[in-house]
């Protein structure tokens, strides 16, 4: 198993970044602008991503673990082939003005040039996560940073 990890500092209290990674409110503001579904343990959540009005893909994850100011764990149960059964994991702790998110995309089966796109994608969207905490706009899908000739 392999996975994919990041480090980013946000200025912004960690009561902040949880909201915005355990909510669907608070995903659509940086990840997917469409984006619905639950804000408790076990609930779900769906993010679809778009492209010139069109749906270019969807994710949904089960909350697995939802420690306010510390931890959000998902798991995803649908989406990419790759995908299913691997989970999302973002730890935080304060230190100063800053929250540290500590993101592990975790149980990749192998990888795979799709996992190397991944890994890009997820630091643009943990970029847009800060800007979202610091400026007060993310750049969700449609609006990310686009990497290569995929939709």
């Amino acid at each position: 198993m392999v996975d994919i990890a990041h480090r980013v500092g946000i200025k912004a209290p960690s009561a902040q970044v949880y909201q915005a990674l355990a909510t669907p409110e608070g995903i659509a503001a940086w990840w997917a602008e469409d984006t619905t579904g639950d804000r408790h343990p076990g609930g779900t959540i769906t993010a679809r991503f778009t492209a010139n009005g069109q749906e270019i893909g969807a994710m949904q994850m089960t909350l697995l673990q939802l420690q306010p100011n510390e931890r959000v764990l998902w798991e995803f149960i649908d989406g990419p082939p790759e995908w299913i059964g691997t989970t999302a994991r973002f730890a935080l702790h304060q230190d100063g003005d800053y929250c540290i998110v500590l993101f592990s995309h975790e149980g990749w089966k192998e990888r795979v040039e799709f996992m190397h796109h991944c890994s890009t994608k997820w630091a643009i969207f943990l970029m847009s996560l800060k800007s979202l905490l610091e400026t007060g706009r993310g750049q969700p899908s449609p609006h990310d940073v686009k990497i290569d000739n995929w939709n």
